[in-house]
């Protein structure tokens, strides 16, 4: 019987190559998958955490105070005056927010959010950011508000002017001089006449990327518009959903100062939330680090994954290159030389994956940006590829490497010198 033909030895080698080749490119993958999902979760979280605390750190005001019920700050107007006559505070700023519709010159109802404010106090607490879309001076009428307030009586004459946002004023065409009424329904009849007094830009970061279409009027006309002014048995309610309170320049870059006044704001308001920015900064950092924890332990399965696949693969390698280190080791190379070579390609296969796995995620972020919907791109378009963070994860997948490296290089050595070189 004849032997079976061996195949040519360039053929074999072809064979050896490309299934190294396969190996190659299945644990660069491996490593790469597991290292875009920290590097998207990383870059995103950090993203959103350094944008949100730029925010609170850029904002015309130092402390808020805030209640869990709607418009649940009652006697706004005199508490935001006992509250100026703070030592150190420039200025408390009442707001009450409410839905309303407005009814343009010959159009129907456009539903918009309506800003109750006091005006020069209003203007004091905004970024500087934001007083760049405001006008220099708001013209409401009355810029504290008190004339039509009248103590709580409400019995002042209301000035009924009101400032449109651009892009409401665009899409109605409503211009400077004209009338528009503003009811707390879809029915025009009970609602009240106010003259378009000017508009302002509005920013994501001011109320909202959605709140295009807002109004501001002086907070006493918005109270008695919707209710919020009088009970029914003629109560004074003078409601606001908030109050932004500023601090004098000197102070607001001092914690201390800050956090004195937020203490004697709090007897005044012993049923409401008094929170200053620090507090608040405070407050985002140790959530932003609970989240980068659950990042890292959802990261850290792939990564497990990951590099058991790679050292699968150190594994086979050692197998298929057994004769040659048994020859290495009849010769007199040492187990250390050995080690070293197996550790150098783990660390070359982990250098690979790495550089695949951070393009990759970096790329996943970059189309989410530009290709998700609106508020999935808003995310990640605050996404920071922080080179400190990116350069840890790098020393960490190294470390993972030459970890991966161990038991095959345990292998290779424990190798039987006579059977490795039949």
């Amino acid at each position: 019987m004849r032997p079976t033909p061996r195949a040519p030895r360039w053929g074999r080698r072809f064979r050896d190559l490309r299934h190294r080749t396969a190996q190659t490119i299945l644990a660069v993958a491996a490593v790469g998958a597991a290292v875009a999902l920290p590097v998207v979760l990383l870059s995103v979280g950090g993203g959103v955490f350094q944008h949100e605390l730029a925010t609170i750190r850029q904002s015309g005001f130092e402390i808020s105070i805030t209640t869990t019920a709607d418009h649940g700050i009652s006697d706004a107007h005199a508490l935001s005056a006992e509250i100026d006559r703070i030592a150190g505070v420039a200025a408390a700023s009442p707001i009450l927010s409410v839905a309303v519709d407005l009814f343009a010159p010959g159009q129907g109802a456009t539903p918009v959010l309506a800003e109750g404010i006091v005006p020069d106090a209003f203007l004091a607490t905004q970024s500087a950011a934001d007083r760049s879309l405001l006008p220099s001076s708001i013209a409401l009428g009355d810029p504290a508000d008190t004339v039509h307030y009248a103590n709580g009586s409400y019995t002042g004459p209301e000035s009924r002017e009101l400032l449109l946002s651009t892009a409401l004023a665009g899409t109605l065409g409503i211009a400077n001089g004209s009338m528009a009424t503003l009811a707390p329904t879809a029915n025009a009849s009970a609602g009240v006449g106010f003259t378009v007094e000017g508009t302002f830009g509005l920013p994501p970061s001011l109320l909202g990327p959605s709140a295009l279409y807002v109004v501001l009027v002086p907070l006493s006309d918005l109270q008695t518009l919707t209710g919020y002014a009088l009970g029914p048995s003629g109560q004074l309610l003078d409601s606001a959903d908030t109050i932004q309170v500023s601090v004098n320049a000197s102070l607001a870059a001092d914690p201390s100062a800050i956090a004195r006044i937020a203490h004697e704001i709090e007897p005044l308001v012993p049923y409401y939330s008094v929170s200053s920015q620090t507090q608040t900064a405070a407050s985002l950092a140790s959530a932003a680090a609970v989240l980068t924890g659950f990042y890292l332990g959802l990261s850290s399965v792939g990564l497990i994954v990951g590099f058991i696949f790679l050292t699968i693969i150190l594994f086979r390698r050692v197998e298929q290159d057994r004769r040659s280190i048994g020859i290495r080791r009849a010769i007199g190379v040492s187990g250390w030389m050995i080690g070293r070579g197996i550790a150098a390609e783990a660390l070359a296969l982990t250098g690979a994956g790495l550089v695949a796995g951070m393009s990759g995620g970096i790329l996943v972020v970059v189309l989410l940006a530009r290709y998700g919907s609106s508020s999935v791109a808003a995310i990640a378009r605050d996404a920071v590829f922080d080179p400190v963070t990116l350069g840890l994860l790098a020393v960490a997948l190294g470390v993972l490497g030459l970890v991966a490296a161990l038991l095959p290089t345990r292998r290779a050595l424990a190798l039987s010198i006579p059977e490795a070189l039949r």
